[in-house]
């Protein structure tokens, strides 16, 4: 284990050192910002950097990455910028930001908050793949080892499409590459170190920055942590199928213990697992539109839920589905589709499944881990979405070495159904950082209007001061009436 700990440290040294010589290459040396006034967004600014395709040959074409900016509310009191990303991949960080995406009050005044778009998101140079292959029909959920192929022959017809249709970008659309263009961000926008707030799949693009460029790291907020060591397809779904469950768990006790919800006084894990079962045998349908309900539908229903968390919307979701009656919102929305999902996920996680054996043998053992919702529809959808996609894993997962940076300020909620809790413990255990823990449920701990939260993150972004080590925040009760979720379409990181 020594031999093996030198290495990586020698490794992630000399992934430093390369690091720091192409970020000082003249694509990056000499980038600044353009800003003009957003046209679609008063009050804010729009510009754009320009980095190279690829970073390992800075000469072989460039590829533009959007940026959005509000300025800090109290100029004489403005510390620099904050940039954030929203997660995704593929959420845009320029459209947040329009939209009044942004951290407290006491941030805003002494910051410009800063949203980007990842290249191939949003206003960058996009990631394009073909409508034809997007939008064609093929098993989700393979029943033998001829719709296994259907399955690995779909992907690989789409992700060709994303290369002829992109060209070269459509390979680069990995993290670390990422990583790279915020430093090229951060000098274009004359700071000496980067302040940074990334939510979900943005943790890694954090983490990976603090790798790269640790002496240029002012102060990183990761909330929800990425976990890059989750090395095998069947530690990505169990994890994943884990915390799913014990968000199931949440839920009813919250169902017993609340008198509106709609399933009070209702065994919700019993009334649950029979509708799985409905579903599994094909005799469940959508009451409003009359589609069949598959369970890895409904997996997704409850699982696009639980990001808010959204459990009012949800027991009157699943009661529509007991009495066969129209629900108060949509269950379900068309699917639009994210471009770059595949491009993203497939570039940063070598996730083999080999044959259809193997998949059916994880969806079988992530039934038994969760009885009620029988597996969790994100960690199928990140690992399936990858059988047969045609590039390379540029950027394969590994635990992270970060050497050389300040201090790191990790969130997660207890509950979190999107990135388990047990991925952000493991984050800070492997690079020595402070995680807060908010005991409360939904994704991103920022977000859950506590205060306890709030203070200690802003007190780091503004003073670099940490919480105490294990610091835990009080949960917040989620509000009863809330009837909004994420449609099952958009899960994600």
């Amino acid at each position: 284990m020594a031999g093996v700990r030198k290495r990586l440290v020698t490794a992630a040294a000399v992934t430093a050192v390369l690091g720091s010589l192409l970020a000082a290459t003249p694509a990056s040396a000499a980038e600044s910002v353009d800003w003009q006034p957003c046209a679609d967004a008063p009050g804010v600014d729009c510009g754009t950097v320009t980095v190279p395709v690829d970073w390992a040959h800075p000469d072989r074409g460039t590829t533009s990455v959007a940026l959005a900016r509000r300025k800090a509310t109290d100029p004489q009191a403005r510390i620099g910028s904050v940039l954030m990303d929203p997660g995704g991949p593929g959420g845009s960080g320029t459209e947040a930001v329009k939209t009044g995406w942004s951290l407290s009050p006491e941030v805003t005044r002494r910051f410009d908050t800063v949203g980007f778009d990842p290249r191939g998101v949003g206003a960058s140079t996009q990631i394009k793949c073909g409508l034809e292959e997007l939008i064609a029909d093929y098993p989700q959920v393979p029943r033998n080892q001829a719709e296994f192929e259907q399955l690995a022959a779909h992907k690989r017809k789409l992700g060709e499409s994303c290369n002829r249709l992109t060209g070269p970008l459509a390979e680069f659309g990995d993290t670390k590459s990422v990583a790279r263009d915020m430093d090229v961000i951060r000098g274009a926008l004359g700071e000496a170190k980067l302040t940074y707030y990334g939510v979900s799949y943005g943790t890694l693009m954090g983490q990976q920055y603090a790798e790269l460029f640790p002496d240029k790291v002012r102060a990183l907020v990761l909330d929800s942590n990425m976990d890059h060591s989750q090395f095998t397809a069947w530690d990505f779904i169990r994890s994943e199928t884990q915390s799913v469950q014990a968000e199931f768990g949440e839920f009813a006790t919250w169902c017993d213990r609340t008198p509106s919800c709609a399933l009070h006084d209702r065994d919700v894990s019993k009334l649950t697992r029979d509708l799985q079962d409905k579903a599994a045998r094909g005799e469940l349908t959508d009451p409003r539109s009359g589609e069949p309900v598959t369970p890895l539908t409904l997996a997704s229903i409850i699982h696009s839920n639980f990001y808010g968390p959204s459990w009012g919307r949800l027991a009157s979701a699943l009661k529509s589905f007991v009495d066969g009656t129209g629900a108060s919102t949509r269950l379900r929305e068309d699917i639009p589709v994210n471009y770059v999902l595949p491009a993203v996920l497939c570039d940063d996680w070598r996730l083999p499944v080999h044959n259809f054996a193997e998949l059916e043998t994880y969806r079988r053992a992530a039934a038994v881990l969760a009885p009620d919702v029988k597996i969790s529809a994100l960690g199928w959808a990140t690992v399936t979405s990858c059988i047969g996609w045609p590039n390379r894993t540029s950027n394969p997962q590994r635990v992270p070495q970060i050497h050389g940076a300040p201090p790191l300020l990790l969130l997660s909620s207890r509950h979190d159904p999107a990135t388990p809790y047990a991925w952000s413990q493991a984050v800070a255990r492997q690079t020595g950082n402070t995680l807060l823990t908010y005991d409360g449920w939904g994704h991103g701990a920022y977000a859950k209007n506590s205060t306890c939260v709030i203070k200690a993150t802003d007190d780091y972004l503004i003073t670099g001061k940490l919480p105490a080590p294990g610091t835990h925040c009080a949960a917040v009760e989620p509000p009863a009436t809330a009837l909004t979720a994420q449609p099952p379409s958009t899960i994600g990181f």
